[in-house]
């Protein structure tokens, strides 16, 4: 794991920007070794703050504790993990391989207690807030809603002409949005199950979503070279943050208007003099 670089947050608004001041932060730099192969997602404990878990083609997931840096627990899996989650009750850790099977394992025992095989390619896996559906984005343009834990299909939604990627729930548990290969962001009422509206300012295929803290802003990136901030109840753009090369993933801050992002500068691909695997942090007005 690289240092993440902190660079000075920029502010725009309807076509104005300043620079503050570099961000005074202490960063501290921790290795977590243990997997044989590369590590294609990670997600935080919901609310133990110390706990992490990794998903890897080793066919293992590893939980980490950040105070000792050590790997806790280490589960044996079938296959070449790609995705996981953690359930809202942080009972259960949910990961998914690239032969589209997902198992939900145990977080304490660290046995598994079910697993499903989907005749579908399955993209991003997440529970929705209240932790009694399980939701799959997959390969077809559609969103597969379980019961859970029965694990009994309820629906299937055709979300988007085209591969369905990404899936994130607002934290207001109101909405849950959408990023597909079509370019399109869709936002859904969650007791409905209906799109309420589309974000289409984007060109390419939607990698990565978050919904700020208070679930008003909604920020979807791309290979496009700006990330888009919106607001969630009219669609409207907010801010468009510039960057230099394409973004893999953004996650707003849990309490404040400060977004997170990582992009596609290694190697100096984009942009030699930048350091590769830097985080970037944008920070909005303190009155937006």
């Amino acid at each position: 794991m690289r240092r993440a670089g902190m660079r000075g947050r920029s502010w725009s608004r309807a076509g104005h920007s300043l620079t503050s001041p570099a961000l005074s932060l202490q960063v501290k730099e921790n290795n977590y070794r243990g997997h044989g192969d590369s590590v294609d997602q990670l997600c935080w404990h919901p609310s133990n703050p110390d706990l992490f878990v990794t998903a890897s083609g080793d066919k293992t997931i590893r939980i980490w504790d950040v105070r000792t840096t050590k790997c806790i627990a280490t589960v044996n899996t079938k296959g070449e993990n790609i995705n996981i989650c953690w359930s809202p009750d942080g009972q259960t850790i949910a990961v998914g391989n690239k032969d589209d099977v997902v198992t939900f394992i145990d977080a304490k025992t660290h046995r598994s207690k079910a697993e499903e095989q989907f005749k579908f390619e399955v993209n991003e896996i997440s529970w929705n807030n209240d932790n009694n559906m399980f939701f799959l984005t997959n390969g077809n343009g559609c969103i597969n809603i379980l019961s859970y834990p029965e694990l009994k299909p309820i629906q299937s939604i055709n979300a988007h002409p085209s591969n369905c990627i990404c899936i994130k729930f607002d934290p207001m548990g109101k909405y849950f949005a959408t990023g597909s290969a079509d370019a399109l962001v869709s936002l859904w009422d969650v007791d409905e199950l209906v799109c309420v509206r589309c974000f289409s300012r984007l060109d390419w295929p939607v990698r990565t979503l978050s919904f700020s803290h208070d679930g008003k802003m909604l920020a979807s990136a791309s290979e496009d070279h700006f990330i888009d901030i919106a607001e969630v109840e009219t669609g409207e753009k907010l801010w468009e943050v510039q960057c230099e090369s394409p973004t893999f993933t953004v996650a707003w801050h849990p309490k404040r208007p400060l977004l997170a992002f990582a992009c596609d500068d290694k190697d100096g691909k984009y942009d030699s003099s930048r350091e590769a695997g830097t985080v970037k942090l944008f920070g909005l007005p303190n009155d937006s």
